[in-house]
């Protein structure tokens, strides 16, 4: 077996956030069941914590569909050595995407964009991602060399593989395994489509989410929430391999379930089948490459 992820060192926490009240809400932060996130998340909180992990470098990933919050990512990443790559977001159905793409990179920070992301979760159209415009913009981040994250859900799975087959020169990352519905314990048809997309050569996927789609209204121990988790890391384990799967913290949206020693502490025991190379591509390589870092 590898070593643990708190005795590691050089990992790379593919996917968090961070975001400041006091600049623009979170408009997607409602309900009672999400009331522990309405509150200022900083890089400045998340480094110790990733630190400690063994953490050394992170992408940092988009939040809101504003066009404001890339630049203000980009100047973060600028100032601090945590932050390895940014995510962001900008209009990909809009004639200028290539042009706003392009006006990303040359500002302060702009060397450390590397991929784009829309959440394509919300939009009613299962199909979205498979219109005319969306494909015109996805083929803009293609022709810069970004990769494009895909935050969606189970049912949205089919349409990510067809517009991955239709575009084979971007890189599509899966972020938190297309949301699988952990809580009811169903695998199907999820599974099933998760290998189809995984069937397709430009497609990555994002060790990243799964705590906070377990049932989080029964307290449980950290053991028993892995347990839960386990078949679904198999699954895109086997799908995808070690050399195109990523750990991700999704801090801070998984403090809703554990802390982000915790994250770290499960995602290692999902991996312990692997041996030192393999998950040395999922803490570190596999993220380096995808998003060159």
């Amino acid at each position: 077996m590898g070593a643990a992820v708190t005795e590691r060192t050089g990992v790379v926490d593919a996917h968090h956030h961070v975001w400041d009240l006091s600049v623009r809400d979170q408009d997607w932060i409602t309900g009672p069941e999400l009331a522990p996130l309405r509150r200022n998340f900083t890089v400045e909180d998340l480094e110790p914590q990733a630190r400690a992990v063994g953490v050394s470098r992170t992408v940092l990933v988009q939040t809101v569909t504003v066009a404001d919050e890339t630049p203000e990512f980009l100047a973060l990443a600028e100032t601090h050595d945590l932050i390895g790559g940014v995510v962001g977001w900008t209009d990909l159905t809009g004639p200028h995407a290539a042009d706003e793409l392009a006006r990303l990179r040359e500002l302060p920070g702009g060397r450390y964009l590397k991929g784009i992301r829309h959440q394509v979760q919300g939009e009613p159209d299962p199909e979205w991602l498979l219109r005319p415009d969306v494909q015109r913009g996805l083929g803009a981040v293609a022709a810069a060399g970004l990769v494009y994250d895909l935050v969606v859900l189970p049912h949205q799975l089919p349409a990510c593989t067809k517009a991955a087959a239709a575009l084979p020169g971007l890189t599509f990352v899966l972020d938190h395994l297309g949301k699988p519905p952990i809580a009811s314990g169903e695998l199907e048809p999820w599974a099933s489509d998760v290998r189809a997309l995984a069937a397709l050569p430009n497609t990555v996927c994002k060790l990243s989410g799964m705590v906070t789609e377990t049932d989080l209204t029964q307290q449980r121990s950290a053991q028993a929430r892995r347990r839960e988790m386990l078949p679904y890391a198999d699954t895109v384990l086997d799908a995808f391999g070690p050399g195109r799967l990523m750990f991700g913290s999704d801090w801070p949206v998984c403090t809703l379930a554990t802390t982000y020693g915790g994250v770290s502490f499960m995602a290692d025991g999902l991996t312990l089948g692997l041996d030192s190379d393999e998950r040395a591509q999922v803490f570190e390589g596999t993220a380096e490459r995808v998003y060159r870092l």
